[in-house]
């Protein structure tokens, strides 16, 4: 009977957890939450603590012996005290704040003072280490966590925080809920403000500033402000430090950070991602891409390095499929007709077409439509084209398959077998079925459609747009269909136009039946004799003058864009006579002279022609 009551004694002295400076007695099982490999809080500090009875425990039995007890009490070893880590010259930079007063605690809070602050503050630095803060926040209950929110505010009271751990601990405050946690990031981002201030900022520590911004950013807060715009003059100081992945990190938090102001910091990242191109991964250079566009920035070092790279030794046939559609929509974005990305990507579809989703389809195929760009390889890749739509056709979505379908015909593909289809009322109730109502876009596209059927297929006798679904004005449409004239340019080529006439007349922006605008129009007798208005009603022949300012085109090049070279198609079709007149053939001419005989030998063999 003594000896189980001195067993029983003795289990229960060793349960009963140690005291711990930091922590309240009931903390104890905070030191299970550090994953392997680290030692628990209590050894760190270098305080003894009774052996643990627990670790004779086996899986096999529930008994436990005064025996097997007093074995397991003599074989465990005492925990070793650990010396205080002193920093070195080479340890990472730590930000050391001026003397500040201890924050104010709530009486309401539950809290045991440290015995002494350097305890407190190798606890704190302790817990830092690794993932040991996540593990800790994704176990910790309310009553411990407010305590560790008030050791967290002693700590940065005292400073000596690496920049880090600054970010580490903001992180894990801000994964917690509550007025104290929340007290904890602010004084985090405080800590912060002056280290970037400072200039003590690593460009990898930079990066993990920029995250934890992304995460508690207020745009109505003078100190974020004052931060970020501190950090956006270091990092473009360090820029050329950072490596793929940093690019693509700071790049997509400046994008969560809504940061569309910050153009030249936004610009050296660019430029550092064309120098680094060959080290993203398909998923990082899909990030940089695709924030690129969001933040409406366009650089044509990235796009040359890319075209440099993908093109080359069939890199693009080991791509993901993603990301090759997201290269055609940043040239898309671009109007960069870029001819060895274009040609490659043809190849690509042609072989691997099958494995891309509808939507990456939809975006190859579009983009080179809208470019007016026919590849090589163009008679392979529509029949692969019309094989996918034959298989796959229910699998587009509406939107989708309309908008490959209008991408076709800027090429002079017309895809007559499924015309029909979207014709039909069956699709037009698919697309209605979505939830939202026909937007202008679908619309205007579906009414090019049809006068594609009419004007250039007069062999088609399917089915036919409903006339209440046309779009009356193209002009109105977001300019999807047609590239406004350019008040600029029209000024430059009223005056000798009107000295060439020998007066007004022509009119301008004129609508047609059909929703077209055209730019300039001049009307015409059976005998090819320019009529005055006051004689308009008589017009034999329609001319329309094609004011072609740089937007017309494809970037850099002499290519209308495909929109400009269907309403052309249309126009002649519908009967106008078109004379072109682009602004990099009319900008060379420098004096009136010049310009007024330019015209003339645009226009008069026109009407010759059209005379004879």
């Amino acid at each position: 009977m003594k000896s189980f009551a001195r067993f029983s004694s003795s289990v229960r002295a060793a349960r009963r957890p140690p005291s711990s400076p930091c922590f309240p007695p009931d903390r104890a099982a905070l030191s299970l939450c550090a994953p392997s490999g680290v030692d628990s809080l209590a050894s760190r500090t270098g305080a003894a603590r009774p052996p643990r009875v627990t670790a004779a425990r086996t899986f096999h039995s529930t008994r436990v012996t005064a025996a097997a007890v007093q074995r397991a009490s003599a074989a465990a070893p005492l925990p070793v005290p650990v010396a205080v880590p002193v920093r070195t010259e080479a340890a990472p930079n730590v930000y050391r704040l001026g003397a500040r007063p201890t924050a104010h605690l709530s009486p309401n809070v539950p809290h045991i003072k440290p015995q002494s602050s350097a305890a407190a503050l190798v606890h704190l630095r302790t817990v830092m280490e690794g993932d040991v803060i996540p593990a800790l926040c994704a176990r910790l209950a309310p009553p411990w966590s407010s305590g560790l929110i008030n050791e967290c505010l002693e700590l940065l009271s005292g400073g000596g925080v690496r920049v880090s751990q600054l970010c580490h601990l903001g992180e894990a405050a801000r994964a917690l809920e509550g007025r104290r946690s929340a007290l904890v990031v602010t004084e985090v981002l405080a800590s912060l403000c002056g280290a970037v201030g400072e200039d003590v900022v690593s460009p990898s520590e930079a990066v993990r500033i920029y995250s934890l911004l992304a995460l508690c950013h207020d745009p109505a807060s003078r100190r974020h402000k004052v931060l970020l715009s501190a950090l956006h003059r270091s990092t473009r100081r360090q820029v050329q430090r950072l490596n793929a992945s940093q690019v693509s990190d700071v790049l997509q938090s400046l994008l969560k950070l809504q940061q569309r102001q910050a153009i030249p910091l936004v610009l050296r990242l660019s430029h550092r991602a064309s120098q680094v191109l060959k080290d993203f991964s398909d998923a990082e250079l899909i990030q940089v891409l695709s924030t690129l566009m969001m933040l409406g920035h366009h650089s044509e070092k990235l796009l040359s390095a890319v075209e440099e790279h993908l093109p080359a030794g069939g890199v693009l046939g080991k791509c993901d499929p993603e990301l090759i559609s997201t290269v055609m929509e940043y040239c898309l974005q671009m109007r960069c007709r870029s001819e060895p990305i274009f040609e490659a990507v043809a190849e690509n579809f042609v072989n691997n077409a099958e494995n891309h989703t509808t939507l990456q389809i939809a975006k190859q195929i579009v983009s080179m439509g809208r470019l007016n760009y026919l590849p090589q390889c163009s008679s392979e890749m529509f029949k692969k084209l019309e094989s996918i739509l034959s298989a796959r056709f229910a699998q587009f979505q509406p939107r989708s398959l309309i908008e490959v379908l209008h991408a076709c015909i800027h090429l002079e593909r017309f895809p007559l077998n499924y015309m029909a289809k979207v014709f039909g009322p069956h699709f037009l109730q698919r697309l209605r079925a979505q939830g939202e109502p026909l937007d202008k876009i679908a619309l205007g596209q579906l009414t090019q459609l049809h006068l594609s059927s009419s004007l250039e297929c007069s062999y088609y006798w399917g089915p036919r747009l409903p006339f209440f679904l046309h779009v009356k004005n193209f002009s109105s449409v977001d300019h999807a269909f047609e590239t406004p004239m350019e008040s600029r340019f029209y000024n430059q080529v009223k005056g000798p136009l009107t000295e060439m006439l020998g007066g007004r007349l022509y009119n301008t922006r004129i609508f047609t039946r059909s929703g077209y605008t055209i730019d300039v129009e001049m009307c015409l007798d059976e005998n090819g004799y320019v009529l005055p208005p006051s004689q308009w009603d008589h017009t034999y022949k329609r001319m329309a003058l094609c004011l072609d300012g740089e937007k017309r085109f494809c970037s850099k090049t002499q290519h209308l864009l495909g929109k400009e070279a269907t309403k052309r198609r249309h126009l002649r079709r519908m009967g106008y006579e078109l004379v072109q007149i682009p602004y990099f053939e009319f900008e060379k001419l420098r004096t009136l002279e010049e310009q007024v005989q330019y015209l003339h030998d645009k226009i008069f063999p026109a009407i010759f022609k059209f005379n004879h």
